[in-house]
């Protein structure tokens, strides 16, 4: 036998994997096998929706969750859901000592549930005000830096780094995503989720189109621009001409508690005499839910108008 049949006999019986180790001189690497210890490395994604359940309840889960996200609070749902129960169950204690009427503390123990979401959603909504005002500066920056001759990754690394937040941070988060080996495409998919902004999500489809297809991207991001600042003129002029009609909305929807709180504290047996009577507690509840209905109808033409 000669000395090259032989290497090939040894070689067929050690297998594929050694022939390659000893022509590029490289110890065959372990396979990596699952490591319980180091499962809490990655971050738990706290949320409640799930999208196997189709239920209203996991709808206003997946509103709460985007909400939290949006917010740009570096806290859980959980924490927030904890924050929630102890104010209103503060702010019941304190209504029940102060004016001994369950009625009144029913109403305090909601309001208690209901004053951090409102924080919430005005911290979504001043977010969102500062995101669409980085965004056209942030554009230019990106088609500068595309003219330069760099690549797309590098034009966002760029542009990630000199943005200042809430939108720098959103850039940081996908460059982070594209250095880990990510898509283009599944790096910029959670941008406009995260944002609730829809003119991030016409960015993303325009970045991802051209990361596929190819074109002239300057000229993409030059128009982008121009057209984002042409929509925040007219949203701001939209602003000014419903400044009236939406502060009659909000001031139709506090007033009535506000009158029924004013009565309740003049008189604390105001609302047990008004509900002890068949008429009053019958128009009482027919009020509260007007009232709610009239809130989630002004809210939701309110929202569309901005969203438009």
């Amino acid at each position: 036998m000669t000395k090259r049949e032989s290497f090939a006999s040894g070689t067929s019986s050690t297998g594929i994997e050694k022939v390659a180790a000893m022509a590029t001189g490289y110890s065959q690497p372990n396979q990596i096998k699952s490591r319980p210890e180091f499962a809490d490395i990655l971050k738990p994604q706290d949320q409640y929706a799930t999208s196997e359940n189709t239920s209203g309840l996991n709808g206003i889960n997946t509103w709460f969750d985007r909400l939290m996200i949006q917010s740009g609070l570096p806290i859980s749902p959980m924490a927030a859901l904890v924050l929630c129960g102890w104010l209103s169950i503060a702010m019941g204690i304190f209504i029940y000592v102060v004016l001994e009427d369950p009625i009144a503390t029913a109403i305090g123990v909601l309001l208690g549930f209901a004053i951090p979401i409102a924080i919430l959603m005005a911290m979504r909504s001043r977010r969102q005000s500062m995101i669409l005002r980085q965004m056209p500066p942030m554009i230019d920056e990106l088609a500068r830096a595309a003219r330069t001759g760099r690549s797309l990754d590098q034009c966002l690394e760029m542009v990630a780094e000199d943005t200042p937040g809430p939108l720098g941070d959103e850039m940081d988060h996908c460059v982070r995503k594209l250095q880990m080996g990510v898509t283009m495409n599944e790096a910029l998919y959670e941008l406009p989720e995260r944002t609730g902004v829809n003119g991030l999500r016409i960015l993303a489809t325009a970045l991802s189109v051209h990361q596929q297809t190819g074109g002239d991207l300057v000229r993409v991001l030059e128009r982008l621009s121009k057209t984002l600042r042409d929509r925040s003129m007219f949203l701001g002029r939209l602003r000014a001409i419903t400044a009236g009609s939406r502060a009659t909305a909000i001031l139709m929807i506090l007033l009535p508690p506000a009158i029924l709180a004013f009565f309740i504290f003049r008189d604390p047996n105001y609302l047990s005499r008004l509900m002890n009577s068949d008429w009053g507690f019958f128009i009482t509840m027919m009020g509260i839910f007007l009232e709610i209905v009239g809130a989630i109808w002004i809210w939701r033409i309110l929202g569309n108008t901005q969203n438009t």
